[in-house]
């Protein structure tokens, strides 16, 4: 009898080992010396809200289809507890000729305790890598023309994430911050509302913008179905922060600062009431190739509510895609 439960016991904890070893489960942690690549590729459509800042530009109810978008996530373990990850992403949106990167952070995430009977709690931290290229946009009679993703800012994160691992089954919740730190890395074309102000403005400025705060907080789950099969869902919210202007980066002619109607546009833009909330439900089904290469579907729905200037606000926002994961 002692033998048998003995043997169950094995079994059992030798079966987590190894559905813990799938790149889908939220819990995954490179062992040392091991590597792993995700590489997505995917299709969103939205249809954008009546903002003000969408009904100014006259986009509001317009549909945006295809926005291709495509992720790379890369993670090596320096230790069986401490891995070394970077995530980037790329999204091109066609019907309002806006691309480029939307996503960098590298850093360092660190297991505190994996304890035997499956708990788990991460700690990690990640530079956050907007500051790699400028913001680039055109301010117009109609609003603001982002060209890119970029928000120019350099930053950080710093989150944490507890888990629990049964047999087949997983889940864990996560929180994490953000901070950017204010800087001048943007380029604006005015040249189209420059005329008003008498020559006095240059075609192009840049502006210091303010730090900002974000936070992101979440639920994950996981069920490895077979050997081959596993499924997975989750739930995120995301708090994107108001930006704001704090002073014009550009050397102008100082008559400029003393015109009403600059004074106004500045004092319009300090706060750019441009934040949003989401709130993402994901689902995805995974297939095991071989022992190191595994290919998944995945879908995501988002929910949101902007403030009146965002541009980031959606009636509908979905995305569909495939995911193709690798252990080396």
């Amino acid at each position: 009898m002692k033998k048998t439960l003995s043997a169950a016991v094995a079994l059992s904890v030798i079966g987590a080992s190894a559905y813990a070893a799938n790149l889908e489960n939220p819990l995954y942690m490179p062992q040392r010396g091991e590597g792993y690549s995700k590489t997505s590729a995917g299709v969103m459509y939205k249809v954008a809200d009546d903002s003000d800042a969408m009904i100014n530009k006259q986009h509001n109810g317009a549909t945006e289809f295809p926005i291709w978008r495509v992720h790379e996530e890369l993670g090596y373990g320096i230790l069986d507890n401490l891995e070394l990850y970077g995530k980037f992403g790329y999204t091109h949106d066609g019907d309002i000729d806006r691309k480029g990167m939307h996503l960098g952070r590298a850093g360092l995430k660190y297991r505190a305790v994996n304890s035997m009977d499956g708990w788990t709690w991460d700690l990690y931290a990640d530079a956050q890598l907007g500051g790699i290229s400028a913001m680039s946009g055109s301010y117009t009679a109609t609003g603001f023309n982002y060209d890119n993703y970029s928000n120019g800012r350099w930053g950080f994160h710093v989150g944490t994430q507890f888990g629990r691992q049964w047999s087949k089954f997983s889940t864990a919740a996560f929180v994490e911050a953000l901070r950017t730190f204010g800087n001048d890395n943007n380029e604006i074309d005015v040249s189209a509302i420059a005329p008003m102000f008498g020559g006095l403005l240059p075609n192009e400025i840049s502006v210091n913008l303010k730090s900002t705060t974000e936070i992101n907080a979440g639920l994950k789950a996981f069920y490895q179905i077979d050997d081959r099969w596993s499924v997975g869902g989750g739930f995120t919210f995301k708090h994107h922060s108001d930006n704001g202007v704090e002073s014009l980066a550009t050397e102008v002619n100082p008559a400029l600062l003393t015109v009403p109607q600059f004074q106004g546009f500045l004092a319009m833009v300090a706060d750019m009431e441009d934040g949003f909330d989401e709130y993402v439900v994901s689902l995805t089904g995974a297939y095991q190739l071989n022992d190191k290469m595994q290919v998944s579907v995945y879908g995501e729905y988002t929910f949101d509510e902007s403030h009146k200037q965002s541009q980031n606000g959606t009636d509908v926002k979905a995305e569909l895609g495939v995911r193709l994961n690798v252990q080396f």
